[in-house]
């Protein structure tokens, strides 16, 4: 058993009824940048994410494009899995799962028969407006011209038959003593405060199944094949199924804790604040198992102020950006462009402008610069290769503060703040003029320079794990650095 301390990290699981798109990529490279960082650590990382496979809003899609459901959620599974790739995103520690794996299917209803065996699922009938795009029950207030403002091209629907449900009304005490225990529980504060409220007010038991008959592309619920598990109540699962849940034990206390000491931390969007943090977590209550240690809840991104739909052509593919801007661009622009936990705006133009800006006349140039100069100055012999290595390590302690709670943007702020201090000291001490009239002074330039360098290298890469990698080789064989980002007209 490995005795390093354990970090558990998982985005939602993006349904399957389209390409992958630029909010799921945003979701993914964060959990990315925690846990490569945990990882800096020395700690054990559990990285989760994959594909939501079931509901109606997938069965319906595949029916539309005349395929098999199966062979359609295999398709677009493959999607997401290449996805990781194109971010880099790093495969230690990383698992992909989907909800139509065989294990998740046994889990999901063993969590079933829990729940159930503990009183908190019973039978009734289920009359209620339905938003197929959520895949969420709707109320009248929810509702703006009878339509759902998430999905406003999408008809209402009016469900009514007999479903199980699950007893959520229990669980209001609970779930507040939960937020109180935790008064970080869900980032940012605002967040948590609004599913507080929401919690305040009294849950209401919600369905957790659907007709067979009318919906046959679901888990079939344990000892009543009839019905099948609503998509939100199985896809939720996945996060404990991935641990090997029920049968290791060990492997999922491990990283997702016990009851006195949770470790598990979930990266969503806002339109899931209410499943993550309340129905998720008074799920686990009724299943008698740990709730989450945190909920980690971010923004929309927008085009030009504008939501991103098909209909109106700004729809940004992350595939795009990554083939002609790189992976490193990209995971720079979600960490410093896009606010951590609120909404933030992608155009072409502003992204390309904050490239050139940034990345190609800023960390590149910069980490050219001092790579070249280092050059100079060993060609006389008085700086050894690798002396700042271990030193580095210990410098910048804010920027692990702000890791510690999840704050990406305030990280890596940090870190294009010391780029400038590093700019602002060459054009004050110009070493590069000191090489050929004042070599001593030039060394006590450089041994600070390349000491930064070195330092920003290594904190650099749960961001840009290329650059990092590249400025680092760079400094640790003496050798030329080429272009990191080269300047896009």
């Amino acid at each position: 058993m490995d005795s390093r301390k354990k970090f558990y990290i998982t985005t939602t699981l993006p349904y399957v009824n389209a390409a992958p798109h630029i909010g799921f990529a945003l979701e993914i490279v964060q959990a990315d940048i925690l846990a490569r960082y945990h990882k800096s650590l020395g700690e054990e990382v559990f990285f989760n994410t994959g594909t939501d496979e079931h509901g109606s809003k997938i069965y319906r899609k595949a029916a539309e494009e005349k395929k098999d459901t199966q062979a359609y959620v295999d398709e677009y599974a493959e999607k997401f899995k290449n996805l990781a790739g194109t971010l880099d995103i790093d495969k230690e520690g990383f698992n992909f799962i989907r909800t139509t794996d065989k294990h998740h299917v046994e889990a999901a209803q063993a969590f079933w028969k829990l729940c159930d065996k503990n009183g908190f699922i019973y039978k009734g009938s289920y009359k209620v407006k339905y938003c197929v795009g959520c895949e969420l029950e709707k109320t009248e207030s929810e509702l703006a011209d009878g339509k759902c403002p998430i999905h406003p091209n999408l008809t209402i629907e009016e469900i009514e038959e007999e479903n199980y449900f699950f007893k959520f009304s229990a669980f209001k005490d609970r779930l507040l003593e939960l937020y109180k225990k935790y008064t970080d529980f869900v980032l940012p504060g605002h967040r948590l405060t609004e599913i507080r409220n929401f919690v305040a007010e009294g849950p209401k038991d919600f369905s957790i199944s659907r007709l067979e008959s009318k919906m046959p592309w679901g888990i079939p619920v344990p000892g009543d094949e009839s019905q099948v598990m609503y998509v939100w109540f199985d896809a939720l699962i996945n996060y404990i199924s991935t641990l090997g849940w029920p049968e290791n034990k060990d492997n999922f206390e491990e990283f997702w804790g016990t009851a006195g000491a949770p470790n598990a931390v979930q990266i969503a969007g806002k339109d899931n604040l209410r499943q993550q943090s309340a129905i998720w977590q008074a799920m686990l209550l009724a299943a008698e198992l740990p709730p989450s240690r945190q909920i980690l809840i971010h923004g929309f991104i927008t085009s030009a102020g504008e939501k991103m739909s098909k209909s109106l052509g700004n729809v940004i593919d992350p595939f795009e950006v990554v083939g002609k801007y790189g992976a490193d661009a990209f995971r720079y622009w979600v960490a410093r462009e896009m606010p951590t936990f609120e909404d933030g705006d992608f155009t072409w133009e502003k992204f390309k402008e904050s490239y050139n800006a940034n990345l190609a006349n800023g960390l590149g140039n910069l980490a050219s610069r001092i790579v070249k100069m280092r050059q100079l100055v060993d060609e006389k012999g008085p700086i050894p290769i690798g002396y700042e290595t271990n030193a580095s390590k210990n410098s910048f302690p804010d920027y692990d503060n702000y890791l510690d709670k999840a704050e990406i943007k305030n990280a890596i702020d940090l870190l294009w703040e010391k780029m400038r201090d590093m700019d602002m000291y060459i054009q004050k001490e110009e070493p590069f003029k000191k090489i050929k009239t004042d070599l001593p002074g030039a060394i006590v330039d450089m041994k600070k320079l390349v000491l930064e360098l070195r330092t920003i290298a290594w904190r650099l890469e749960p961001f840009l794990p290329d650059a990092s990698e590249k400025i680092s080789t760079a400094l640790d064989k003496g050798k030329e650095l080429a272009p990191l980002f080269p300047r896009m007209s």
